[in-house]
C-alpha cells in the first residue's frame, strides 16, 4: 500500500510513501527491543544533552520542517515555525528537570530505607494526529526517552514527511540508532502492532473514535495506555471582563490552526451585557483575518488539513442552522477551505453546541448569569479545558472548583505548556502529558524496601 501526501490548498501530490511490510514492522520492533537495552543504562545526564542536541537540531531547521507542516496539512507557515520552536522548548524543559523528575522519592518508613525508583519500561508506542505534526510527537517524545524508554510512531498519514524528519532530528542529534521509528502502516495494523509483547505501552492523540478503539486494545492486551482526545472547549466572558483582551484572546483560541485544535475555545458563553459588548468587535476581528496560501507569511488562516474534514464541519453548521442558529459572517466552503465563520443562537442539541467542531467555526451562546455560564460550559461530554475571563480574580477562583474539565485559565486561552500537566476527562480521555506527571506517565514506580 502506498500513502499519498496531497497539500490541502491546491490538491497537488507532494510526496508517495510506502507502508512498511510485514518483515520491517517486525525489524523495526525488534531494533527497539535490542536499543531499549542498551538506552535504560544510559545515565540521565547524558540522555538529557541529545535531548538539548534535538532541540538544537530544531532551532537550526525551523523553516525546512515549517515548510513540510504547512504544505503537508496547511498550517500557516507563522504558526509552523511558532511549533518548531515549541518542540525545542520541550526538549529543553526535559533536559533541565528530568534527573529531578526521575530521582528516587524518599519515603520514611520503619525501615532501614525506602523509596520509589523510576525506572524506563521499554518500548512505547505512539499514534498521532496530523493537526500539530511536529509538536504533539515532541510532547510524548522528550519525557519518554528522557526516561530511558524507546519510542515507535505511527503517525497521522498525511504528515509522514514531518514524521521523516522527526526521526532524522533524533539520529542527528545523537541518539543512537532504534531509540525513536517510525512506522509507516495503515491503522487497521495497530492491533497486531499492540498486541507484541516489545510495545509495553501506547499513548495516542487524536478522535474519540480511535481513542476507544485503542484504549479497548490496550486493556485487552493489558497494556498502560494515555489518551488526548477530543474537546468542546468554553471560553467564558463575564461582564466586567476587559473586552478588547477577551476578543483578541478569543479570535487566537478559535482560528487559531484553523480551528483545528483539541483545545480551541469553541463554545464562547457571553453573559449578561457582555454579549453586545463581545459579539461586535470579535465579528470584526473574524472578518479581518486574511485567508490564502499557508506558505504565505501574511496568511492568518489556511485550509483544513483534507477535503473531507471541510465537509464534515460544514455539516455540522448546516445543521446547527437548521436547528435555528444564525450565520453572522462566514459560512461557506470552498474545497478544504472554510470560511472563518461565526455562528450565534446556539443551543445545547445543535451541533455547534454539542459535538466538536474541528474548524473555523466561533459558536455564540448567551447566558443571563453566571451560574448558568458554568451549567453550560458543564453540559458536554468533553472535558479538556475552559477559560473565563473577568476583573475579578478572586470571584474566579470561587469557580474552580465548578469546572470539570482538565485544566481552567483565567483570562487567557487554555494551552499547553511543559511546565503544566496536561490532560482532559471524559471524553477528552485520561492521563496527563508534560511537566513531572508526563515522564511520569511511563515509568516503572518502584517500592523498594530495605531492612536491615
Amino acid at each position: 500500500m502506498e500513502f499519498k501526501s496531497i497539500n490541502p490548498h491546491n490538491s497537488k501530490e507532494i510526496a508517495t510513501y510506502k507502508e512498511h511490510s510485514e518483515k520491517e514492522v517486525h525489524d523495526i520492533l525488534e531494533k527497539s527491543r535490542v536499543a531499549f537495552e542498551t538506552w535504560r543504562e544510559v545515565p540521565v545526564k547524558e540522555r538529557c544533552k541529545l535531548l538539548v542536541n534535538a532541540g538544537g537540531v530544531l532551532r537550526n531547521n525551523v523553516e525546512k520542517y515549517a515548510k513540510t507542516m504547512s504544505l503537508e496539512m496547511g498550517k500557516p507557515i507563522s504558526e509552523a515555525r511558532a511549533e518548531i520552536n515549541k518542540c525545542a522548548w520541550v526538549c529543553d524543559f526535559y533536559a533541565e528537570n528530568a534527573e529531578r523528575f526521575l530521582a528516587d522519592e524518599i519515603i520514611e518508613t520503619d525501615a532501614l530505607e525506602s523509596f520509589v525508583s523510576h525506572d524506563p519500561i521499554g518500548t512505547v508506542l505512539a499514534i498521532m494526529p496530523w493537526n500539530f505534526p511536529y509538536w504533539q510527537v515532541f510532547r510524548f517524545a522528550a519525557p519518554t526517552l528522557a526516561a530511558g524508554n524507546t519510542g515507535l510512531l505511527k503517525h497521522a498519514s498525511n504528515v509522514f514527511g514531518c514524521a521523516t524528519h522527526i526521526e532524522e532530528i533524533f539520529l542527528e542529534a545523537g541518539f543512537p540508532d532504534g531509540v525513536f521509528q517510525n512506522l509507516f502502516i495503515h491503522h487497521d495494523k495497530t492491533e497486531k502492532i499492540i498486541s507484541n509483547d516489545i510495545i509495553k505501552a501506547v499513548t495516542l492523540t487524536g478522535s474519540e473514535r480511535a481513542g476507544k478503539s485503542v484504549g479497548e486494545l490496550a486493556g485487552k492486551y493489558l497494556k498502560k495506555s494515555v489518551l488526548e482526545l477530543g474537546g468542546n472547549n468554553a471560553f467564558i466572558v463575564l461582564e466586567d471582563a476587559d473586552m478588547e483582551q477577551a476578543v483578541k484572546t478569543g479570535i487566537t483560541a478559535r482560528m487559531m490552526n484553523s480551528g483545528q485544535s483539541c483545545i480551541a475555545a469553541k463554545r464562547f458563553i457571553l453573559v449578561g451585557d457582555a454579549y453586545d459588548k463581545f459579539l461586535p468587535p470579535f465579528i470584526e476581528g473574524v472578518k479581518s483575518i486574511k485567508k490564502g496560501d499557508p506558505i504565505d507569511d501574511t496568511t492568518g488562516i489556511g485550509p483544513l488539513a483534507r477535503k473531507d474534514l471541510a465537509d464534515q464541519l460544514h455539516e455540522q453548521l448546516m445543521k446547527s442552522v437548521k436547528k435555528g442558529a444564525k450565520i453572522e459572517v462566514g459560512g461557506k466552503q470552498d474545497g478544504a477551505f472554510h470560511e472563518p465563520t461565526v455562528l450565534t443562537g446556539v443551543k445545547p442539541g445543535m451541533p455547534a453546541f454539542d459535538e466538536e467542531t474541528f474548524g473555523p467555526v466561533a459558536a455564540i451562546i448567551r447566558a443571563k448569569d453566571v451560574d448558568e455560564a458554568f451549567e453550560l460550559a458543564a453540559n458536554s461530554q468533553f472535558g479538556l479545558g475552559v477559560s473565563l475571563f473577568t476583573s475579578d480574580i478572586e470571584n474566579a477562583r470561587r469557580h474552580i472548583s465548578r469546572v470539570p474539565d482538565g485544566a481552567f485559565f483565567i483570562n487567557e486561552l487554555v494551552k499547553s505548556d511543559p511546565r503544566l500537566p496536561f490532560g482532559g476527562t471524559g471524553k477528552s480521555g485520561y492521563g496527563r502529558e508534560l511537566s513531572r506527571e508526563g515522564i511520569h506517565e511511563f515509568v516503572n514506580k518502584k517500592t523498594v524496601y530495605i531492612k536491615k
